[in-house]
């Protein structure tokens, strides 16, 4: 399940938890894309490079082809570039060297991992994307739509999203030991519940310690389902609280 009504894609995984994917803007497309049109023109220059040795006329031969020959010449250049577009995202699971520099990905509309067909496609609409030079087409296409998507884009059913990295150590390593064993807590939480309390459990490191603690209450009178006992134990530090709200985070996994 997919909704693509804001700047990000909002995915349901099959675990059922609710996750938003920020997606790229421009600003990032076109970093990813200079460090790969930097690599293609180094590579072109050295393919250059190793043609003029064993040719010492390199334009004259060029010049000396017929139109086809020509032309044909042209169609594999572009077909070169595009097969380095598509094969990197198809090998890389989305990716081209300068979207893993830059830590962005290309994923299909429903989150899931980008695949040849729609590569392919997206790549081939580069030379639209193109015109009239500098992604002119495509940058305008990014600037209207909502998710930042060029024709490209459009056609083949994806976009490109940040990869966001969190340190899950966090979620499991214990900061210290509760002084008693901690009560588990009735009833199976919702996926939105899970993904608020991991969302809590990723902030509370930088809360105030007084807010880190009231925030974590209040969770627990939301989400504990405990006992009045239960909660005097749980509530007796910020560490019995986040590793009573952890185990119930946990226990739908």
């Amino acid at each position: 399940m997919v909704s693509a009504s804001s700047p990000g894609l909002d995915v349901a995984t099959p675990e059922r938890v609710s996750l938003t994917l920020p997606v790229a803007g421009i600003g990032y497309r076109c970093l990813a894309w200079l460090v790969d049109a930097t690599l293609l023109f180094f590579f072109w220059v050295t393919a250059y490079f190793i043609f003029s040795l064993l040719v010492s006329d390199v334009l004259g031969v060029f010049r000396g082809l017929s139109g086809i020959a020509q032309t044909l010449l042209a169609v594999g250049l572009f077909a070169t570039q595009w097969m380095y577009w598509t094969l990197a995202e198809v090998f890389l699971h989305g990716q081209t060297p300068g979207k893993r520099l830059l830590g962005i990905r290309v994923v299909r509309m429903d989150g899931s991992p980008v695949g040849v067909y729609e590569s392919a496609v997206r790549n081939l609409l580069r030379a639209v994307d193109f015109l009239p030079v500098l992604y002119a087409v495509g940058s305008i296409s990014m600037l209207f739509t909502r998710q930042h998507r060029r024709l490209g884009d459009l056609l083949a059913g994806t976009l490109l999203v940040r990869e966001e990295r969190f340190d899950l150590a966090r979620y499991t390593a214990q900061t210290a030991a509760p002084p008693t064993a901690l009560p588990t807590g009735s009833g199976r939480l919702e996926s939105e519940e899970v993904e608020l309390i991991l969302a809590f459990l990723e902030r509370a490191p930088w809360l105030e310690p007084e807010a880190r603690q009231q925030l974590g209450a209040r969770m627990v009178e939301r989400l504990g389902g405990l006992s009045e006992e239960e909660r005097t134990t749980v509530l007796a530090s910020s560490q019995a609280t986040e590793a009573f709200l952890r185990a119930r985070a946990q226990a739908v996994r």
